[in-house]
């Protein structure tokens, strides 16, 4: 390019020639690579692209780079070309013609080659978008869009810019660039502290001159052995436990006929189950962790879009799931118990229901019971947070502490009622204590996430929380670290964020910049945030130490981290569950199709669980041609190995009631007999489910 983005071209407007027609292959082709380094006539050498990924190399000492940001106007790209090429397509502009001393070197050529003219080839924003086919590239040309449709003049200073993403469905502002900002480093140093004091997990006691990686058999056998004392015996123990994490083939696989939303085990690890978009709750006996049952299936009647969270009696007596309405099913767990479930209403706040101020319509997107049994918090789509007391069927509390959706609820300590944390779509995390709530103020929040919160889990000890966002972080916070009150009411939380829509559009990671008041203790990346609340959680103490968090992603895995950020392991549901069901059973194979080719399988870990005492984890997903199906895939540790000697094989495909089906081990049917059959009614899929759970 003759300038940098940016910078003014020294070609005039007279002397462009525009070029109408499309751009062919010779247009472009050029053996040499001659104009790779422009040299500006002040002496300033510009990176090209494939030079910027050489950066920290000599070769780039003096190098200066652009933002592709700063100052985009009409784009017009110049090009040197010898006197040899197509004429008629582009007009030689009056700018002198430059000479490079170094083109010649390696050339075979016997005679000189024809110096190069300076020519600039006018295309427009729609020619270079089919060249460049790339969502992300889009986004340099939005201003001229906008200034063409809203006929306004350029303006550099503008910080809003059309987002031109998947489906072009708004507007996302875009920060202003600070210097150094970005997502913290890995290993966090913080993280590193956590993983030494004991908290999470066995640190290895360093044995002899040199530490080493020892394996599992060397660990069992210094156990049988008996080596050390009690102390040493016991981090023996809880180290096998740590280096037990379940690997990506699946023991089995549970299908259902409707995306799957979340799914969780018991706190004894004896009952598992899992929510779909069909309404109704699956309930599973994993006392043996290896050999589920069924167990019974829940229904919610009159539901909409689907049941959004569930949470199980601490005494696993009874199971509430609520969907996008303000009242909850209580339901009993007791496979002999046959009745409708139980009808609570969180609207229902008992003498303001007499005044008006009781009545409400709004949805639940998360309920956790507490910690005796006796309430259930609730955070809903009216920007509250309403704790529900079971006894009294009422609603006692209702906190309007939030200016968006509260996506997730949950107590800070099991064995109390006081605390509560809420996590909302305004990026921020709070803290209520409700002993001291007269002001109806929350006692603290958490500040750092720059979008919205999508779920919150608490380690139970009414100190750590763990939190994931539409920001691509999960967070780690400690209570002790909380922003106070009066420090908070002087932050504006929709300062920081860009009001990212993560249904439509893939995270740009490089307009991420950290939030200035962050308070967290440790971040973790890597996973995928898109779509759906996907949801994480710290591994339980039991099977793993308490060493890791967790979460799931919308690129189909299950990502396990160590408390410092580093990656412990990956459990890839996408690869463990390609194609395992026929084409037909998708509800519209050709949905997100382009051009009528065929669709791939694909798919999206909406939540995950970790067995409490063995290494097993449910993860809960979205799968599919068009992520309508659901998942339920059993993982477990298994040394590596990608079969083992046990019966049923591994990666058997099981229907909702664990029983083995032929269908699912059929070859996908062909794309035309896809198409004729695409929208294959799902009413005799729906009786025979019917038919298998009465």
């Amino acid at each position: 390019m003759s300038s940098p983005p940016g910078g003014q071209s020294e070609t005039s407007a007279s002397q462009r020639s525009p070029i109408y027609a499309p751009a062919t292959e010779d247009d472009w082709e050029d053996e040499d690579d001659d104009d790779m380094d422009f040299e500006d006539e002040d002496g300033t050498e510009y990176a090209t692209g494939d030079e910027i990924y050489l950066a920290g190399s000599d070769d780039l000492d003096g190098t200066e780079f652009y933002d592709a940001d700063e100052g985009l106007g009409p784009v017009m790209i110049d090009f040197e070309t010898t006197d040899d090429d197509d004429e008629g397509r582009e007009t030689s502009t009056d700018a002198p013609s430059t000479t490079n001393e170094n083109e010649e070197e390696g050339s075979q050529a016997e005679t000189a080659r024809p110096q190069p003219q300076q020519r600039t080839i006018a295309l427009t924003q729609q020619q270079i978008l089919q060249l460049l086919g790339n969502t992300g590239l889009r986004g340099l040309f939005a201003n001229v869009v906008n200034q063409q449709r809203g006929g306004l003049a350029a303006d550099d200073d503008d910080d809003d810019d059309d987002y031109l993403g998947w489906h072009a469905m708004g507007r996302r502002s875009r920060r202003p660039r600070r210097e150094g900002a970005g997502y913290p480093k890995v290993p966090s140093e913080a993280g590193k502290k956590l993983m030494e004091s004991g908290t999470f997990g066995t640190t290895e006691r360093p044995q002899g001159t040199f530490g080493r990686k020892r394996k599992l058999a060397y660990r069992n056998m210094m156990r049988e052995l008996g080596v050390g004392g009690y102390g040493a015996q016991r981090s023996a123990n809880r180290l096998i436990s740590q280096t037990m994490i379940p690997s990506t083939q699946a023991d089995s696989i549970i299908n259902y006929n409707h995306r799957c939303y979340s799914g969780q085990f018991s706190d004894d690890g004896n009952f598992f189950f899992s929510c779909a978009q069909d309404f109704k709750v699956r309930m599973y006996d994993t006392s043996n962790p290896y050999k589920w049952k069924y167990y019974k299936t829940a229904h919610y009647y009159g539901g909409q879009w689907t049941i959004t969270d569930a949470t199980l009696s601490p005494d696993n007596r009874f199971l509430a799931y609520s969907s996008i309405r303000s009242a909850v099913c209580l339901s009993p767990t007791d496979p002999d118990n046959t009745m409708d479930p139980t009808i609570l209403d969180f609207a229902d706040m008992g003498q303001a229901r007499r005044t008006g101020r009781g009545w409400g319509h709004f949805g639940i997107w998360s309920l956790r019971y507490s910690g005796d049994g006796r309430e259930i918090v609730a955070g809903t789509s009216d920007e509250s947070v309403y704790v529900y007391d079971i006894e009294t069927r009422q609603s006692i509390l209702r906190i309007h502490g939030h200016r968006d959706d509260v996506n997730a609820v949950c107590y800070g300590d099991k064995t109390s009622p006081h605390i509560l944390y809420s996590g909302s779509d305004d990026t921020t995390l709070k803290v209520w204590d409700r002993r001291s709530m007269g002001d109806g103020r929350e006692a603290g929040a958490f500040v750092g996430h720059t979008e919205g919160i999508t779920y919150i889990d608490s380690k139970g000890d009414g100190r750590y929380v763990l939190s994931n966002a539409k920001d691509q972080t999960m967070k780690l916070w400690d209570l002790r670290m909380m922003m106070s009150t009066e420090r908070f009411d002087k932050i504006d939380p929709e300062a920081h964020t860009t009001g990212f829509d993560y249904r439509f559009a893939p995270y740009d990671e490089e307009e991420y910049e950290a939030h200035p008041h962050d308070c967290s203790l440790v971040t973790f990346r890597g996973h995928k945030v898109l779509k759906t609340l996907i949801r994480c959680h710290f591994s339980p103490p039991g099977s793993t130490d308490g060493r890791y968090v967790y979460s799931g992603s919308h690129d189909g895995s299950v990502y396990i981290w160590n408390m410092d950020a580093t990656l412990a392991g990956k459990i890839d549901v996408l690869e463990a569950t390609r194609n395992s069901r026929p084409e037909r059973d998708e509800r519209y194979v050709d949905r997100w199709e382009h051009g009528g080719g065929r669709s791939q399988w694909s798919t999206i870990v909406r939540d995950a669980s970790w067995h409490p005492t063995a290494p097993v984890v449910a993860a809960t997903s979205w799968n599919g041609w068009d992520h309508g199906l659901g998942t339920c895939t059993v993982h477990s540790w298994n040394d590596g190995n990608e079969s083992d000697e046990g019966e049923p094989k591994m990666g058997a495909r099981l229907n909702p009631q664990l029983e083995q089906d032929s269908r699912y081990y059929e070859a996908a049917n062909t794309a035309a007999a896809t198409r004729r059959s695409r929208f294959v009614t799902r009413a005799q899929m729906a009786r025979n489910e019917e038919q298998a759970e009465e």
